[in-house]
């Protein structure tokens, strides 16, 4: 009998004749999360096993493969040879001193000789012959003993499931670029795209010395915080200053919101494009802000040329994003009072619904790409 953790997966079996990739990819995110801990992984039809661990660390190790896509459920328990006895001395492991239960049992090796309902009854049988203060009930049980019978004459006996993360693999879905500011919203943009498997590289503008170096290790700590998710990131941090100041000195300050995120759309493609992303994501959130109207969104994409523009926010409101950046551990953070850059040279009455023809003059009080050509020089790389 060897104490394992059972993990069994999302959307992966749903693939199908690339679902060797996907199982490839998810298998190396484990290895990833799991790294500096004893364990050994091993892969069963539908199923991976965690094995081979000190049992100090369980708790390290739930609390890493908690925060992996594509994990469905987690669940501690034992591994034993497909044999009645030495499933029900597991199985008495794993049931309750006292209150109701009831066994049930996935048999995936059909030439076992007793089928699902012969198994859970002879095991139940057992286990009430064993402890009078145990009862039945199949409807509504206050524990559950789980048998699953496999094809490689074991079988895994458990007691409860751990919820994983879901979604798909972190890599098996490409690469984007997250515009990343110190707010709530963005980590949590991040963190639902990487759900998706796509792996995420992060992009921060930052106005030193008008924001302070504490604003900007607080967007490294978010960073870290998603990048335990997302199986490690890059982070490129870009001083956007001069383009402020130019913008506060040239134009019109009702459209300092509208022309900085322009600026910033232009740079974030160049960036994603050199680090062969192939997107972008915004943690916009349609009508939150001044400048998350559909014309404001419109404008900031008009400058994009090659790569499409991620929005995984846009239907969310404010109670649901914090609630999710609480799940994932970002909120505490977040509320840090750090002002990131678009609250430098803020206006008191921004254009919300830029005309394009409006912000195409006031942009051509600038030197567009000299300014761009500035900030590019300015970037700072952090590998997290």
């Amino acid at each position: 009998m060897e104490k394992v953790i059972i993990i069994r997966y999302c959307e992966l079996h749903l693939k199908g004749k690339n679902r060797g990739f996907f199982e490839r990819q998810f298998a190396i995110n484990m290895e990833r999360a799991l790294k500096g801990v004893k364990h050994e992984i091993r892969r069963q039809s539908g199923r991976y096993l965690i094995e081979s661990f000190d049992e100090d660390e369980v708790d390290t190790i739930v609390a890493r493969l908690k925060r992996v896509f594509g994990i469905h459920t987690l669940a501690l328990g034992y591994k034993v040879e497909s044999d009645m006895d030495k499933i029900y001395r597991a199985a008495k492991l794993v049931s309750p001193e006292s209150g109701t239960f009831k066994v049930e049992t996935h048999r995936a090796n059909k030439s076992f000789p007793l089928n699902s309902m012969q198994i859970s009854a002879e095991i139940g049988g057992r286990l009430l012959d064993d402890n009078k203060n145990l009862s039945v009930d199949v409807h509504n049980p206050g524990h559950m003993v789980y048998i699953d019978v496999r094809e490689n004459g074991t079988a895994n006996v458990f007691g409860s499931f751990i919820k994983g993360a879901g979604g798909m693999p972190v890599g098996s879905a490409g690469k984007g670029m997250l515009l990343i500011s110190g707010g709530i919203d963005s980590p949590v943009a991040g963190h639902m795209i990487a759900k998706r498997g796509m792996s995420i590289d992060c992009v921060h503008f930052h106005s030193y010395p008008y924001t302070n170096m504490q604003a900007k290790e607080k967007v490294i700590d978010l960073a870290k915080i998603l990048s335990q998710y997302a199986c490690g990131t890059t982070m490129f941090i870009i001083k956007v200053t001069h383009i402020q100041e130019e913008i506060h000195k040239k134009c019109n300050g009702d459209y300092m919101v509208t022309l900085l995120r322009r600026f910033m759309m232009r740079i974030a493609e160049r960036l994603a494009l050199k680090d062969n992303a192939q997107c972008i994501i915004t943690g916009e959130s349609l009508g939150q802000v001044a400048s998350q109207t559909i014309e404001g969104m419109t404008s900031s994409n008009s400058v994009i040329e090659k790569l499409p523009v991620l929005r995984p926010l846009c239907g969310f409101d404010k109670n649901e994003i914090i609630e999710r950046s609480k799940e994932i551990g970002t909120y505490d953070i977040s509320i840090q009072p750090y002002e990131d850059c678009c609250t430098v040279f803020l206006p008191k009455h921004p254009v919300t619904k830029p005309k394009m023809e409006d912000v195409l003059k006031e942009e051509e009080k600038l030197n567009v790409e000299e300014l761009i050509e500035e900030a590019m020089r300015t970037v700072e790389v952090v590998k997290i």
